[in-house]
């Protein structure tokens, strides 16, 4: 088997594989309308994808789905479906080394907790994300804190994603936060604010503001990056200008620019080559060389690409 694109493409209503090699599609999973964030768990045996509802985070009304949609990778099938009823817009997701599912509810700022994802069919716990229009989700390695980003309140919360009677706790770190990553030890969080073009580092344990820096134009996501020499890298996507900014984590300095071709809207790294995988608008992912800073090759894509995780094999 040769290494694999795992790939949620929002308009076209897709989850899809593609072979990394030839760039082929091997696989178009039809789902319910709008699917947007995905995990996949410990095992690379299942994948788990929030089915949104509707196209963006500023659609307006009370509709939007509570599903998330079970895809077994083995059989490149959609296999089961998991309801959060009365729980909607379920956007960050994520999986901890466990098996245990997490996703988060847009609508309703509410994480949902599936102990055993595989079995169940309905959540076990649900805790309040302590924000409003609570996006994305981060956890930590052993799962013990999860840190939520608030599009409307502009905090971010910790708390404990399994104990709801620990109280999540909030800082403002600037106008409307978004993107956010951990440092590789996961004592700093950088956050970054598309209101006012800032990159933030926090301090996880205080959730004191340590560091703040000027970014390119509208910064919505940040992934951290350890490159080969040693250097923690965070690579941020700059809708507001089309480029893709490379940020020392030690120094909040930026170190690299890369202009775009088109909006980006996510990307994801392999686990062993230097390749960073970016979706873009103009439905295509294209391949960056993480040592030279380049685009390699593309692969055509339906339409708008967005979550992606590398399968390697």
């Amino acid at each position: 088997m040769s290494d694999q694109l795992l790939l949620v493409q929002k308009c076209a209503h897709t989850f899809s594989v593609y072979d990394l090699d030839s760039g082929a599609a091997l696989q178009h999973i039809v789902l319910p309308n709008y699917p947007h964030e995905f995990c996949v768990d410990p095992a690379r045996r299942f994948a788990y994808v929030g089915i949104f509802g509707v196209e963006t985070a500023w659609t307006r009304g009370d509709d939007g789905d509570h599903r998330v949609a079970v895809i077994d990778l083995r059989r490149r099938e959609h296999v089961r479906t998991l309801d959060l009823w009365p729980y909607r817009r379920p956007h960050g997701m994520a999986c901890d080394g466990q098996g245990r599912l997490y996703a988060m509810s847009e609508a309703n700022d509410t994480l949902l907790v599936f102990d055993d994802p595989e079995h169940q069919e309905v959540p076990n716990l649900a805790l309040p994300s302590g924000g409003v229009k609570t996006h994305l989700v981060t956890l930590t390695a052993d799962a013990e804190w999860a840190y939520a980003v608030h599009l409307l309140s502009s905090t971010v919360t910790k708390f404990h994603p399994r104990n709801p009677a620990i109280a999540p706790r909030a800082v403002l770190p600037g106008p409307r936060p978004e993107g956010n990553a951990l440092s590789k030890d996961e004592r700093r969080l950088f956050i970054a604010n598309r209101g006012d073009d800032t990159l933030v580092e926090l301090d996880t344990a205080t959730l004191r503001v340590s560091r703040r820096v000027k970014t390119r134009r509208d910064p919505n996501r940040i992934y951290r990056h350890d490159a080969a020499d040693g250097a923690e890298l965070l690579l941020l996507t700059n809708t507001g200008e089309r480029t893709l900014s490379v940020f020392d984590a030690a120094t909040l300095t930026e170190v690299h620019c890369v202009e775009l071709p088109a909006n980006p809207t996510a990307l994801s790294f392999h686990p062993m080559k230097p390749h960073a995988y970016v979706s873009f608008q103009d439905d295509r992912v294209r391949v960056l060389d993480l040592t030279h800073w380049r685009f390699e090759r593309e692969i055509a894509t339906l339409r708008e690409p967005d979550a992606s995780f590398v399968l390697a094999a």
